[in-house]
């Protein structure tokens, strides 16, 4: 047996043995990478519980319907619907412009007038004895503005050629040079006087001296004659400042005489005055002018005329009914002698149900059939009014005939049947099943010149989505051609406050609107 030597692991303890010194480890892989470790975690549980965490608002959706759709050809029948026959685009009134009572009606209904025909005739005689009386007032004006031109005409003379100012003018100077004359002459005068009242002084004295050897006659006319010859000299001496005053005077008068001739301030006035009394009297007459005219119009709007040619429709006024013509306040059709239309510009009011209202398009082809006429007549749509009756349940569609025939008239009532209009693109007249995108028309939202829809993408964030609509569907659903694919979720309850980009929370679909398709199209 062979012995086993274990020498070779006996340690030898009898040395003493150092641990070796441990090294400091860095602060980034003792803290930042274990916390950069952490974070990351965390955030990783956070994104995991974001839908727990972030707000979100319930909503509901419905799906695409995908279906393979019929794709009428162009002219298959939608569906029909009554309607009648009217003028187009409305009846023309032939209304009476003046007041009057009905003389005369000149038409008969259905007869074809031309514009400008007498259709009716009022009384006119009080409207001619207006024109008469207007007409004595105008030659009245006439006559006042002649009077007033010529009184014009002569203030713009004795303006020009002021004759009267310039014989005043010499009067005076005439008076003056008479009054200077006067005074030149009185110192001569004076002197003529002394030498007399000398003589007669010493005749006087003379006679006194002879004593009684000469009557007492004599000396008294002797005595006279000197008293006379003082009287005189006494007269000329006070006449002189007289004159001189007058001769003042009449310089004052010969320079306001020359100074108004200068001026001529009433001649200018009464020139100014003339001139206005010319333009009053013109207006008058402009006046009566306007007054004539007006009643020699009330005069022809006795005869009423058709505005246009047409058919008759209706005779609205009778002989011996009063028109209130156009004066304001007036009832309304109260001036309105007759209706007219015209017979190759006529429409069918259509009563539409309002289940297909959604297949009715502006230009869709439409036939029209009415007992009055051998064959169809083709129309075309023309819009849809904007009120609908609420006890038909119907909307009122506008189609207009295309050729009227001469057989039907206003009021008669036809049978329209719509037909599929042209599709863009098609190329065969035989029907074919294309595969379509149908949404819930209540869904879809108008968007400035298109449409949009709400969409619920797979990450839960609500996206208003925009999308083109195309000319399939059902008057519940309705074809989206552009802007969805078929997976696409539909939100259809909780759009209320809904944004672009919200957070939702599908609740589960919709089942309140329905979603049987149809594949009846337009």
């Amino acid at each position: 047996m062979t012995e086993l030597d274990l020498r070779p692991l006996a340690v030898d303890r009898s040395t003493a043995h150092r641990p070796p010194r441990a090294r400091r480890r860095p602060v980034a892989s003792r803290y930042v990478l274990p916390g950069v470790v952490i974070f990351g975690f965390l955030a990783m549980l956070v994104w995991a519980a974001r839908d727990r965490l972030l707000p979100s608002k319930t909503v509901t959706v419905v799906p695409v319907v995908v279906t393979r759709a019929e794709v009428q050809s162009p002219g298959t029948p939608l569906f029909q619907a009554a309607g009648w026959i009217e003028p187009r685009p409305t009846p023309v009134l032939v209304s009476a412009l003046a007041e009057g009572v009905v003389e005369e009606v000149l038409v008969v209904e259905g007869q074809e007038i031309e514009a400008g025909q007498s259709v009716a005739r009022l009384i006119d005689a009080d409207a001619k004895l207006t024109l008469e009386q207007a007409q004595v007032d105008l030659t009245l004006r006439a006559a006042e503005l002649a009077r007033a031109k010529a009184e014009f005409r002569a203030a713009r003379l004795r303006l020009e050629n002021p004759v009267h100012l310039q014989a005043v003018l010499a009067e005076a100077q005439s008076l003056l040079a008479k009054t200077e004359t006067e005074s030149a002459r009185i110192p001569f005068l004076i002197q003529a006087a002394n030498a007399r009242a000398e003589y007669a002084r010493l005749n006087l004295a003379g006679k006194q001296g002879a004593g009684e050897a000469l009557a007492g006659r004599v000396i008294q006319q002797a005595q006279s004659e000197y008293d006379s010859a003082l009287a005189e000299l006494r007269e000329l001496e006070g006449r002189m400042p007289r004159l001189e005053r007058e001769a003042d005077a009449l310089r004052q008068r010969r320079e306001a005489l020359a100074r108004q001739l200068e001026l001529l301030i009433d001649e200018t006035r009464q020139v100014a005055g003339a001139e206005a009394q010319v333009a009053i009297a013109e207006a008058r007459k402009r006046q009566a002018e306007l007054a004539v005219e007006a009643a020699q119009l009330r005069v022809e709007r006795m005869v009423v005329k058709s505005p246009t040619a047409g058919r008759v429709l209706s005779l609205v006024a009778r002989p011996g009914s009063r028109v209130m013509g156009i004066e304001a306040g007036g009832e309304q059709n109260a001036n309105t002698m007759v209706t007219l239309y015209d017979p190759h510009m006529l429409q069918v009011r259509v009563d539409v149900r309002l289940e297909d209202v959604p297949l009715v398009q502006p230009g869709q082809p439409v036939r029209i059939e009415t007992a009055s006429a051998k064959e169809p007549i083709l129309g075309q749509v023309l819009y849809a009014t904007s009120q609908a009756d609420i006890q038909k349940n119907t909307l009122e569609v506008k189609v207009a005939i295309a050729s009227p025939p001469a057989t039907i008239r206003p009021d008669m009532l036809v049978t329209a049947t719509f037909l599929a209009p042209e599709q863009p693109g098609s190329e065969s007249d035989n029907s074919e099943q294309q595969e379509r995108l149908l949404v819930p028309r209540q869904l879809v939202e108008s968007a400035g010149d298109g449409h949009a829809i709400w969409v619920a993408d797979p990450s839960g964030v609500a996206r208003r989505q925009s999308v083109r609509l195309g000319n399939a569907g059902t008057g519940a659903l309705v074809e989206v051609v552009e802007g969805l694919t078929p997976t696409d979720r539909l939100i259809s309850g909780g759009r209320e406050g809904l944004g672009d980009g919200d957070r939702v929370t599908i609740a589960g679909e919709d089942g309140s609107i329905g979603m049987a398709a149809s594949t009846r199209t337009t």
